[in-house]
């Protein structure tokens, strides 16, 4: 491939062959995702921002189109959209107030009653209550996504939890060492492995995250593959540690795998180290999961 092929600018911004590379390489790893997803996948990669701190997917889109008609890239087929569709909001007082006031132990609420998010109520609620409880609030996962909220049904029916799993990580050093893999099996088995990128407990009862991490990951097996074609193989979360210990998972039996730079995915320049450590753990769904993707048997 000729780097004069590459569109050396674009809106604004200047492109290396390096670049290039990889969003050639996410388009080809992350099957499955719209065009759409794969813009804000890329723009998350790049920190592809506007002034104001949102991701230029609109304009990523355009270049992804550019690449392809230059034979660079082969994107996925357009998605047929609805017209005439008008966006309904929730009624903010659904997540008015405090959060839930039930309390004592898991086993007075259970069985647990989990949800995934489908309809545009649900993920009006899902986006409401992360980004009014969850301390990162809430941002489109860059990728594939799937996200679950969890009901108690007595005493009544209320919100307790909402879980959201996305694509993995590109690199990280603690994982990819565990792994043993090399970059070109890594490319060819990442989308194996899912992140638990958000995950928000609403109510003060006694082992109701570990027993939320349980009811979904039964699900997520199901509906990942059903949704992408793709096993997940391993689970992968990352957890601020100047923030929280990662009890629950610990409880679940996740492996902690030690700490990320503190960097940030493209922060080739060093200039964060250190500037929010986070823990990685991970949960293998399989057995002999590291030969797995390390070796593909």
């Amino acid at each position: 491939m000729q780097a004069a092929r590459y569109p050396q600018r674009f809106c604004g911004r200047d492109f290396s062959g390096e670049e290039i590379s990889l969003i050639r390489e996410v388009v080809d790893t992350c099957g499955g995702i719209s065009r759409r997803e794969l813009a804000y996948t890329v723009c998350e990669l790049l920190q592809w921002e506007r002034p104001g701190g949102g991701l230029k997917a609109r304009e990523c889109q355009e270049l992804l189109e550019l690449l392809e008609s230059k034979g660079i890239l082969k994107l996925p087929e357009k998605r047929h959209q609805r017209k005439n569709c008008t966006k309904k909001t929730i009624s903010k007082e659904k997540c008015q107030g405090p959060r839930s006031t039930l309390a004592g132990s898991v086993e007075a609420y259970t069985p647990l009653d989990v949800r995934r998010v489908k309809t545009r109520e649900q993920r009006d609620l899902f986006r409401d209550i992360i980004d009014r409880y969850h301390y990162l609030g809430y941002a489109i996962p860059y990728g594939a996504r799937l996200q679950y909220l969890v009901y108690v049904n007595h005493p009544g029916r209320e919100v307790v939890g909402c879980i959201q799993f996305s694509s993995p990580a590109w690199r990280m050093k603690v994982r990819d060492q565990w792994i043993g893999w090399d970059d070109d099996r890594r490319q060819e088995a990442l989308q194996h492995i899912v992140n638990n990128s958000r995950f928000l407990v609403l109510a003060h009862i006694r082992n109701l995250a570990t027993t939320i991490l349980s009811c979904t990951l039964r699900r997520l097996r199901t509906d990942w593959e059903r949704q992408y074609g793709i096993k997940p193989l391993l689970m992968e979360t990352l957890v601020e540690r100047s923030r929280f210990h990662g009890g629950c998972y610990r409880a679940a039996n996740w492996i902690d795998l030690g700490e990320t730079s503190g960097r940030g995915r493209m922060d080739r320049a060093n200039k964060r180290h250190g500037a929010r450590v986070k823990t990685v753990l991970v949960y293998p769904l399989v057995k002999n999961v590291r030969q797995w993707l390390r070796d593909g048997r």
